[in-house]
Parts: C-alpha cells; structure tokens; sequence
C-alpha cells in the first residue's frame, strides 16, 4: 500500500492540494481501494475496517470532490451515531473546502434550534448530523432531501441498533432512490443487513482485513490530575522524562497555543503548530523539530497529520479525544519503525468515562502510574545533571572554560560555587518542596477505589433496574433552568461532559430532578463535590418516602414546601414533543427504553 499514492486515485486536483496542505501521506487501504470505486462507478458501498483506519476520509473526500459548487442545492447527507463524531466529520470537511465555497452544515442536539434553522436557509451542500436532529427538522420541513446524491452512515454499527434503526429508516423515506449510498463500519452485525437488503442497489463490499488496533510497542499509561492542575502534572511528567521527544495532544488552538506558551516560560523546548499558523512558519517549525531544536511539539489533531517522524519517543494526551478513533490516530505516531514508544494520557475526574470508553473500544488496557513526588523528581533531575556531566567530560567538550573555573574555585569554596551555579541556573528546580503534592488528591481520585466505593454503596442508593439514578439539583424555574436544555446543559458544562445521556428531567420551582445512566452520574457527582465538598448543587436524590414524597438531599430540601411533590413530577417537553433527556447521540449501552416521538 506505500507504492500507492492519492495522486492515483483519481481525485481532482483542488482535493489533491488540500491533501498536501494537510499533510497526508499515502492513502489507507480502506481509502485506497473506496475512492476510486466512489469516484468512477454508480455503485453503492458498504465499507468495513477497523477504528483508526481512515474510513471517515475514504468516504468524505470523493463527495467533497464530486460537489456541485455552482450549486446551492443540497447534495450529500452524512449521519454519526455521535454528536462528537459529528462535529469532528464536519470540521474535516470545512477544513478542506475553505478555498471551494461548499457549504456544510452541522445538526445534532445540544445546538440552539434557531440557530441551526438560521443555518438551513443559507441553501447548504453538505448536512453532517445525527438521526434524531436530522429526522426533526426533516417531518418540520426545514429540510427536504429530494436532491441528494449521496447518504452515508458512519459507524453503521452503532447507530443501526435499537436507538436509531427508525430515525434512519425514516430519513430514507425522504430520500431519492437514485442516489448513492456508503454504509461504513468497524463491524458489520446481522442486522445490518436488513438496511443493505432494503435501501441498497448495485453494491460493493470493501472489507479490509483487521488488525491489531493498538501497536505492541506502545506502552499506554495514565495520570491521574487533580482538577485544574493538569499542566502541573505535564510538568512532573516532561520533569523525569528528560529524553521526551515527541506530540502534546490538546483539543484546542487556543489551548495549543497556551500550553506551548507556558512550557516555554518554564524552560523546555517547546513550540505550538495548528491550522492557524501559515504553512512556512509551520515548516519552519516542523524543520526545527526534526533537528530536534524544538523536543515537544503542542498540536491539534488536524495539525498533528503534518508531522511526519518515526522516532518519536512519546505522545500526550493533555486532553483526551472524544473517541477512540482519534485516539488511535493519536498514539500510533509513537512506536514506529520497530522502536518502542509510550502514549500518555493526563486524566481527570470527568475523563473516566472516555477513558473507559477508549479502553473498551481498542480492547486494551491503559494502565495508571503513580506520579512521582518532589523527593523523586529531585532524585531524577540529579541522575541526569550527573549523567550529563559525565558525558561532556568524556566527549572532552568543556574545557573552554577551565580558566574562570580555576578563578572561580581560587576565590570561594569548590561546593559553594557549584552550588551557587546550581541556584543561579536551575533556581527551585532541585528543591523538593517545590513541587506541589499531589498525593492526597491522587488517592482520594484513584479510579478503581472510587468505583469500589461506588459499586458498594451509591449505587444501590437511588437507584434503579434500568442502570439510571435520580439526581437532586439545587436549581430550579428561580435560577433561570427554564427548561430541560437548560439544566442539561449546566450539568454538562460544569461536569466537562459532552453527552450526560439523560433519562427524565423534572423542573421545579427551586429545585430539579434528573435521571443519569450509571456511567455518568458518579462522573457528575464527583464534579460538584469538588467545586463544593461541603453542599454540592448536584447530589443524589433520596429514596421516595412511605407516603410516595421524594424529598430532597444534604440540606437542600425545605427550600420551598411546595416543591416537594413526588418523583413523577412535572414532565417537561419541547414544541416538538420530544422528551428532553431522549439522546439520539448516545450509544445503546446503559440507556432507557425511550418512547418515540409523537409528530
């Protein structure tokens, strides 16, 4: 597949560029063998690889390719199983038509409906979506899918599943029959193939031949964080990895550019790349790191694909990807060529639940480490001072400076004077107690004693068959949570989750309800907990009482005696008639059996 180049696929020379730009190499073997059979017949597709083989790209690029630009009809929909997938998908296609004038919209919930609404009238060629946004503005009839050519489902597998069969089901019934459709998959389950027997033509089936999806010359490793100390431990990690060569993974540019930034004023090399630097001053960047200059390197995901070196020793993870698939991308630029290589990633307490979710996905274990403390960071800095100091004696690299030494030792003690050196070059820096303590905080984090605690105690505690637990939040129609979205949107935004997968939400007077599946809602209690150890606003709610009353926990509960009504409570719905807390986002795992909506 290294003899295969995308210049070979028959790809137009505009997307040829782009590529280039973004620094792809050589096409995947999914890619490979999907884009030319995209571009030149008139057959459906259904592709299956493994996550992390490029899948995405094998279907988004000959669509991006064959777009009518003159156009301003709508051409292609793409559906994801996943807000987050979603919006990555339409990142990368807007990243490679910002000289073509495509337009692309994205659709899922969690958007302001007006917004999106807004959107749709500015006549887009390309909608990236999930079922559930899509199927409601479709029976609205803000969207009409008459002129697409092509539909595709990504991830197949995971949204053909209880969740969003009739979603899509539905949306085909508004679609053209002559049109193109690309199914893709990392697996391709029995029940798939009711889709492809029903709203698949002339068919092609590209599977390509699965692999390990993780190398086994990567060691994968975890530290805990404590709450707004995740470049402190960056830190204490870079601190006893003195030979780091390699990527700092974060979500975003701006947050790329702070962490290069404050690494910089630390003392280590490090520069930042993403899509806002202009390319020569990436190359010049990218120049200088390959001469190792620069050690680290703080990049984006998009960015990191312009980097193309095989003996990186690590990769960071400072934020984790919202999936597995990234994930991969991620760490496999470490390891290669035979050389060993190690993915870290810096976790805190509202990552487990990703962190579980990646290590499920690649059928590996990411094992924690325990992150040294001041006395073995000190201990660490003095074996390598030595082991440098030794090296340039042997390399007879530092005799142009024998005569102020001889000066120097003539005029004070020889250790005051080292010692001297010491403080005026390395400062704090072998000084234990200048590093933070973590230990507690460590502890009290540990992931596996939570969850033992967890599993012993809160989850028997309000909670139910169906995996889901009920929620108090101290805030209700008097803070302004005037709905469901709402509060909803608070809890995630406070919990630094994308997707909470909630179940029923009650909002009352001055207080709210809010059902969460089992692996979210100790994520959210552990988040309020640390904002507010003493009365968090979010906490478990108790069991209701003998006379059907729920009352409210730890002190909040008499705020209003009026709001004190039972569990069934009031049920919000929006004009749509969709329940809020229904996630057409969410995986099938832990979840509720939802009923559908009513149009």
């Amino acid at each position: 597949m290294t003899d295969i180049t995308f210049e070979s696929l028959g790809l137009s020379k505009e997307i040829l560029k782009s590529i280039e730009e973004k620094g792809y190499k050589n096409p995947s073997p999914i890619q490979a063998w999907v884009i030319p059979l995209a571009l030149s017949t008139d057959k459906d597709i259904v592709g299956q690889a493994q996550t992390g083989s490029g899948k995405t790209a094998a279907f988004w690029l000959p669509i991006l390719d064959r777009i009518d630009k003159n156009s301003r009809d709508l051409q292609a929909l793409i559906l994801t199983p996943t807000r987050e997938l979603a919006i990555q998908v339409a990142e990368e296609l807007k990243s490679f038509s910002t000289n073509s004038n495509v337009n692309i919209v994205l659709l899922y919930w969690g958007q302001p409906i007006r917004s999106e609404m807004s959107t749709l009238r500015t006549g887009p060629q390309i909608i990236v979506g999930t079922p559930g946004r899509v199927t409601d503005h479709l029976q609205k009839g803000r969207v009409n899918l008459d002129t697409i050519k092509y539909f595709v489902l990504d991830e197949a597998d995971e949204m053909l599943n209880v969740w969003f069969r009739e979603e899509i089901e539905e949306i085909l019934k508004f679609s053209p029959v002559n049109k193109k459709v690309f199914l893709f998959s990392a697996t391709m389950p029995p029940f798939i193939a009711g889709i492809v027997k029903n709203y698949m033509r002339d068919y092609e089936t590209i599977s390509i031949k699965k692999e390990e999806l993780t190398n086994s010359n990567i060691k994968q490793v975890y530290y805990d964080a404590p709450r707004g100390h995740k470049f402190d431990v960056l830190c204490r990690i870079l601190d006893i990895t003195p030979d780091f060569y390699g990527i700092i993974f974060c979500r975003t540019k701006a947050e790329t550019d702070e962490v290069a930034s404050k690494l910089s004023q630390k003392g280590y090399l490090a520069e930042a790349i993403h899509g806002d630097i202009e390319q020569a001053m990436r190359e010049k960047v990218l120049g200088r790191f390959k001469k190792r200059a620069v050690s680290i390197l703080v990049a984006t995901d998009v960015a990191a694909r312009w980097i193309d070196v095989n003996d990186l020793s690590h990769v960071v993870n400072f934020e984790l990807p919202d999936n597995p698939e990234s994930y991969t991308h991620r760490i496999w630029r470490t390891g290669r060529a035979g050389k060993n290589g190690t993915a870290i990633s810096i976790v805190s307490s509202s990552d487990s639940r990703k962190l579980f979710f990646i290590e499920r996905t690649i059928k590996a274990k990411i094992t924690k480490e325990k992150l040294p403390n001041g006395e073995e960071v000190v201990e660490h800095k003095k074996k390598w001072l030595l082991h440098d100091v030794e090296t340039l004696i042997i390399t007879d690299e530092a005799r142009d400076y024998l005569a102020i030494s001889w000066e120097l030792l003539e005029w004070k003690e020889p250790a005051l004077v080292i010692s001297t050196l010491l403080k005026k070059f390395y400062k704090d820096e072998f000084k234990a107690d200048s590093y933070k303590d973590f230990s507690l905080r460590e502890r009290s984090s540990d992931r596996g004693e939570r969850f033992e605690r967890w599993e012993r105690s809160e989850r028997s505690f309000a909670s139910r068959d169906d995996g889901m637990i009920r929620l108090f939040v101290a805030k209700g129609k008097m803070d302004n949570i005037g709905n469901p979205g709402a509060l909803l949107s608070f809890i995630a935004k406070e919990s630094n989750l994308g997707d909470l997968g909630a179940g029923k939400v009650d909002i009352l007077t001055n207080f709210s309800y809010v059902d969460l599946p089992e692996d979210v809602w100790h994520v959210v209690l552990q988040a309020f907990k640390d904002k507010n150890p003493v009365k968090p606003l979010v906490v478990r709610a108790k069991e209701k009482t003998d006379g059907g009353e729920r009352r409210s926990y730890s002190g909040w509960g008499d705020r209003r005696r009026d709001d004190r009504r039972s569990s069934g409570g009031y049920r919000n719905s929006d004009r749509s008639g969709y329940r809020w807390g229904r996630s057409d986002d969410r995986r099938s795992s832990g979840g509720r059996d939802f009923k559908k909506p009513r149009y």
